[in-house]
């Protein structure tokens, strides 16, 4: 249950609402909306071996989405997934699964 107010302060009306709760129904319910967006909001990890050291990075990335969550870039890198060489034609397929073993070699120039 609630009430309007319309309380005057200083020249200028202002709109009070008062809410009559209790508070358990207020916890419960700002409970229940954590609980949601905790669970909207977490991201299931994986471990990886990524160039000899181990590392947690989001569930379901294929290795083009890898080298962009690593801030790689694509154009400049060759990658090993599980001793195997990925092509780059193939990389938006080859999904990297939990326990992957990667090596990520980057081209440099010069001479």
């Amino acid at each position: 249950m609630f009430s309007l107010e319309d309380t005057a302060s200083s020249g200028r009306t202002q709109l009070a609402i008062r809410l009559n709760l209790k508070h358990s129904n207020i916890m419960t319910s700002e409970r229940e909306c954590q609980t949601r967006r905790m669970e909207i909001s977490e991201t299931k990890t994986i471990e990886v071996v990524l160039n000899g050291e181990r590392r947690s990075i989001p569930a379901g990335l294929t290795v083009d989405r890898l080298l962009t969550f690593l801030e790689m870039n694509p154009s400049r890198v060759a990658v090993e997934l599980d001793r195997a060489i990925v092509r780059k034609s193939d990389w938006a397929a080859v999904e990297v699964r939990d326990a992957a073993q990667l090596e990520v070699v980057w081209f440099v120039g010069g001479g």
